[in-house]
């Protein structure tokens, strides 16, 4: 059955700025990249986000996609961190645009929000022991 969530799959308008994002502002590592056959163009840049988690980007990305309330499919990325705050502090010094600041969401989680050069929405995430995330990652882990 399943086991993890293995990667997102995202189209970028400009595939070596949108890595740089993830790479360099976000400090996730570059994984590899992926070419359709030796010495043809890039096909795809496979950001490392945990063991056999990645952030897939494609190029050639040329109509916009704006996710909001109502866009019915993807809404946004979210990453698990141990300390907003401190997450927060270092990407605004990296230059990240914070399109919300960090508050206590209805959850209980603790969670800021960002946005790559393609606007895609991205979520930072702490999980207090009190909030619903942990306690559902309590409660389903005991029941395997």
């Amino acid at each position: 059955m399943i086991t993890r969530l293995g990667h997102i799959a995202i189209r970028a308008r400009d595939i070596e700025a949108t890595a740089g994002f993830y790479r360099d502002v976000l400090g996730l590592r570059e994984a590899f990249r992926m070419h359709n056959l030796p010495g043809e163009k890039l096909g795809s840049v496979h950001i490392f986000v945990g063991p056999s988690q990645f952030i897939e980007i494609f190029p050639g990305g040329t109509e916009e996609f704006t996710p909001n309330q109502q866009t019915i499919g993807y809404s946004h990325l979210c990453f698990e961190v141990d300390d907003a705050a401190e997450v927060l502090e270092e990407l605004r010094k990296r230059g990240a645009p914070i399109d919300a600041e960090l508050k206590r969401g209805f959850s209980r989680c603790i969670q800021f929000w960002t946005h790559d050069p393609d606007g895609n929405r991205i979520e930072f995430m702490e999980l207090p022991p009190d909030c619903l995330q942990a306690e559902a990652n309590k409660r389903c882990t005991e029941e395997k």
